[in-house]
């Protein structure tokens, strides 16, 4: 039998949210009802410790996806994106303060603009005062080191296109930064402001433990961006600035205790010399492996440094545009004299 085309999945992570997850496959339902597409609804327990996989198993239609423990958001949004069969994938949180009704709306954005994904953006929060000035901090790291063009990285309510994942796979919390991950890859992103919702039951999962990862993170994708295919650039240039130190701490060393009979033991250009050179040698060394790893992941993996969005092959000449094919070139090798 041939599977119907999916057009729309819905991907939602949950975490011990036993009184959000019916009502939330409700307001999802609802929405799907009004629109003429073919959808789905992916549900992921993320090895919840209450009645919440016993709650989604009576609901359907659904895919559920359970795992033995909690791995944490972005490891239940990646298998659910893995798992995902429409042409268009929309993640949002289990808690209920995204909108299921803000679905078309995305959709609607991503069509006018010719966008490859969209992201909401909570103008309006409705979250605590402490995380709302934890959210801004972040977002300022954000835009000095990656600069993805959105205002609210860290929204889960985004649509893409399934493409954008045939190269990607998220670990850590990587799951707030998908938008710098695909912009690195030259999709074109788009942003769509959303309401947002006060949490009404349930408890938030957000701490300090994950604004730290969420840094780390942060940290890992500048670094992809800008270095991922050359990190010699990085590391090697670094080593060369410490070794050119060190050789004029050298230099000047040797002059003035040649030319001049400076006591150099109560001076620190020796040491600059001797650790400048051994660090600098280090950070040069360390940027050739890095780039060997580099070359080898790349050519291990099915990522690139790059993404393709079309093929387009011309095989008919017009306007008086000739194409030149190879039996043409060896005609015009064979009549010169």
């Amino acid at each position: 039998m041939i599977k119907p085309k999916i057009n729309l999945s819905v991907i939602v992570p949950l975490y011990n949210e036993e009184l959000n997850s019916y009502l939330l496959f409700e307001e999802i339902s609802e929405v799907f009802k009004k629109m003429n597409k073919s959808c789905e609804i992916i549900f992921i327990d993320d090895g919840s410790t209450d009645r919440t996989l016993e709650i989604i198993k009576t609901l359907s239609p659904i895919k559920i996806i359970s795992f033995r423990k909690n791995f944490g958001q972005t490891a239940a949004l990646d298998a659910g994106i893995k798992e995902a069969q429409g042409e268009l994938i929309v993640t949002m949180d289990g808690d209920r303060q995204n909108d299921p009704r803000d679905i078309p709306k995305l959709l609607n954005v991503l069509q006018k603009g010719n966008y490859d994904v969209v992201s909401g953006w909570r103008k309006n929060r409705k979250d605590p005062f402490g995380k709302k000035i934890a959210s801004r901090c972040a977002a300022s790291i954000r835009k000095f080191l990656i600069n993805d063009g959105i205002h609210d990285s860290g929204c889960t309510l985004k649509v893409y296109k399934k493409e954008c994942f045939d190269h990607v796979d998220l670990v850590g919390e990587m799951h707030r930064f998908i938008p710098a991950l695909l912009k690195i890859k030259g999709f074109k992103i788009g942003e769509c402001k959303v309401n947002h919702r006060p949490r009404i039951a349930g408890k938030t999962k957000y701490n300090w433990r994950r604004g730290i990862k969420g840094i780390l993170d942060m940290v890992s994708v500048w670094f992809w961006k800008k270095y991922a295919s050359r990190p010699l650039h990085l590391f090697g240039g670094i080593g060369l600035f410490l070794i050119a130190i060190s050789f004029a701490a050298g230099g000047w060393s040797l002059y003035n205790k040649l030319f001049r009979a400076v006591d150099l033991s109560n001076t620190f250009l020796t040491q600059l010399f001797m650790f400048g050179l051994l660090i600098g040698v280090q950070f040069f060394v360390f940027g050739l492996l890095a780039d060997i790893l580099s070359k080898s992941y790349f050519s291990s993996t099915r990522d690139t440094v790059y993404d393709i969005k079309d093929i387009i092959k011309n095989n008919k000449s017009s306007s008086g545009v000739h194409v030149y094919r190879q039996e043409d070139s060896l005609m015009m090798s064979n009549t010169t004299v």
